[in-house]
């Protein structure tokens, strides 16, 4: 959960920065691409990835000045784009200026459960993270290059290496041997060479 007002800021900098860039990839021709069908479209998820900001946040008292999801789904990438920047920007400036440390432990009635208010921003913030997956199948199928988020994706047919940085908030849940980021794949290979090398060493 997250317990402070500045670790929920870094949070969703760096989450509505990596949903602005996949955001920014859409085009008018892509948001009809179908999960299935009768099924969500890519626009539709990506309208729901902003109405669910003001929606999730107006049940904790926050009154934000941006899109509903109730409002029609727009029809162009562009105004999806415009969409997403002040539901993201004002949540950060409610936050910021109503809440404090304190306020995060306040318990809100959400969807017939209890949740405190750090809570609902780290549901938000994972919710966020979950559509924007799917996001980014639904535009490879309608043939868009997906931007990378998590370090680089994949193109050309090829993987490309996991690029080194501070790890992300999500990776900093996964216990490390090494202070650094590490994702799934660059766990994986980590251990494969560890097995390796104890393999060769038992032989030896």
């Amino acid at each position: 959960m997250i317990n402070t007002i500045d670790e929920f800021m870094e949070v969703w900098k760096r989450e509505s920065d990596g949903t602005r860039k996949i955001m920014a990839a859409l085009t008018d021709e892509s948001l009809k691409q179908p999960v299935a069908d009768d099924h969500r479209t890519l626009g539709r998820i990506a309208w729901h990835i902003i109405g669910s900001i003001p929606e999730m946040a107006e049940r904790t008292g926050l009154k934000l000045d941006c899109p509903k999801e109730s409002d029609p789904v727009p029809t162009t990438a562009e105004e999806i784009k415009k969409g997403y920047d002040p539901a993201a920007t004002s949540l950060a400036a409610q936050v910021k200026k109503n809440w404090t440390d304190e306020t995060l432990q306040v318990e809100d009635d959400m969807y017939g459960e209890t949740w405190k208010r750090g809570t609902t921003l780290t549901i938000l913030s994972i919710h966020e993270v979950h559509h924007r997956g799917q996001m980014t199948v639904l535009m490879r199928q309608a043939g868009l290059t997906v931007p990378g988020v998590f370090g680089l994706p994949k193109r050309n047919g090829s993987t490309t290496a996991c690029n080194p940085r501070p790890y992300d908030w999500l990776c900093s849940r996964v216990p490390h041997r090494k202070r650094e980021h590490q994702c799934v794949a660059c766990r994986s290979s980590a251990l494969a060479l560890d097995e390796r090398l104890m393999s060769s060493r038992q032989a030896a």
